[in-house]
């Protein structure tokens, strides 16, 4: 008989998968392998992420990285930026290149610019102006549209996004520092082109070593990719089922705590692949925050997680002599007085960690989200 895993034991499961149960002291490279990158369109609110994950973490063990090109952030995955070591890079990204292509001809702003384009010649043109230095899009798709006259500069720009591996390039994403969003292609950048052979079935097992048990539609939904299905029965993997009746797939030897295990209070960022790497969301997410009607156009909300679930989010607020996070609950009062102590301390530990340099220092709890009927 197939054994059933709960929702509460999937999300146990996953979050010992994320080093959110307790944290490792793996190297930051050794992290962002076996998270097969973390979501970073964003500068900075990444280092979050490892924060609460890597024990004793600081900022300059990612920032040097990035600076001596060990780390990298390129558009992999769901073709968004991600965090990704330089070997990961050159192996993640062909994998990955037809949901960069759908994103290309498909996309409604630019796609109608690809018709009748020769794209190999742009993509020529494209890769001997960033080995010149690199550039900002709006650089890119000016010096383009010289010979493209009748294109318009973004979308040549978004042609060379999709169709040649670039590496967003410090100062932008190094802690503390800023910088415009410039690229130039990974040949340029790591002195190597992507590899030539790239194995889906390989990602495929580094998804579930990261985040499983999961469904087919997870993997899809995490990578961009489809038809996928063929992929996981050939693998030699465990066969679960979820209480809803859904298949799940895992490596047989991945760690499936029992759904009783504690599980700490936890600060996530933004766009923290927890969040965005299952179809379906609940062993993480509660549908509190579906009840939040967060603006879609607003700032992306940072959730914390208690008992192992999205229990309400955070906001940073500093001036130079005080730094505050205010915590909003969805609801009040947490199981024990114990949860909300846990909770502020992490928190005074997040504060110290992300305004090291403002003398004064306060966790603020906020009223309830959402009142409990």
């Amino acid at each position: 008989m197939t054994p059933v895993l709960t929702r509460r034991a999937l999300g146990r499961a996953t979050l010992a998968r994320q080093f959110l149960l307790a944290r490792t002291d793996r190297t930051v490279p050794e992290v962002v392998t076996h998270l097969v990158g973390l979501q970073a369109q964003t500068p900075h609110t990444w280092y979050t992420g490892l924060w609460s994950r890597i024990a004793g973490f600081t900022p300059d063990q990612a920032a040097d990285l990035l600076v001596d090109r060990e780390l990298v952030r390129i558009a992999v995955m769901r073709s968004t930026i991600h965090l990704v070591t330089a070997e990961d890079a050159r192996k993640l990204r062909p994998v990955v290149q037809p949901v960069l292509e759908r994103d290309l001809f498909r996309n409604f702003t630019h796609g109608r610019d690809m018709r009748g384009l020769d794209v190999d010649a742009v993509v020529d043109a494209g890769r001997a102006l960033l080995a010149e230095k690199p550039r900002t899009n709006k650089e890119l798709g000016a010096l383009l549209h010289e010979q493209w006259p009748d294109r318009t500069p973004a979308a040549l720009a978004y042609a060379i996004r999709c169709l040649v591996p670039l590496v967003q390039v410090p100062p932008r994403g190094v802690w503390g520092r800023s910088g415009a969003i410039a690229h130039t292609s990974v040949e340029t950048w790591l002195g190597a082109s992507v590899v030539d052979k790239p194995s889906v079935d390989d990602l495929v097992l580094r998804y579930l070593a990261a985040f499983g048990p999961a469904t087919v539609k997870d993997v899809q939904t995490w990578s961009g990719l489809t038809r996928l299905r063929e992929v996981v029965e050939r693998l030699p993997l465990l066969r679960l089922r979820d209480e809803d009746g859904q298949e799940l797939f895992d490596l047989p030897d991945a760690p499936r705590p029992d759904e009783d295990v504690p599980a700490p209070a936890r600060f996530l960022y933004d766009f923290d692949n927890l969040l965005l790497s299952h179809a379906d969301r609940r062993r993480v997410v509660t549908d509190d925050v579906r009840a939040q009607e967060y603006d879609r156009h607003g700032p992306v909300p940072q959730f914390f997680l208690v008992d192992g679930v999205t229990a309400g989010d955070w906001k940073l607020h500093r001036t130079k002599e005080l730094a505050t996070l205010e915590l909003r609950p969805f609801h009040r009062p947490f199981h024990h007085l114990s949860t909300v102590d846990e909770l502020e301390r992490e928190g005074e530990r997040l504060l110290a960690f992300l305004a090291p340099d403002v003398p004064k220092h306060e966790v603020r709890t906020t009223s309830p989200a959402v009142s409990r009927p």
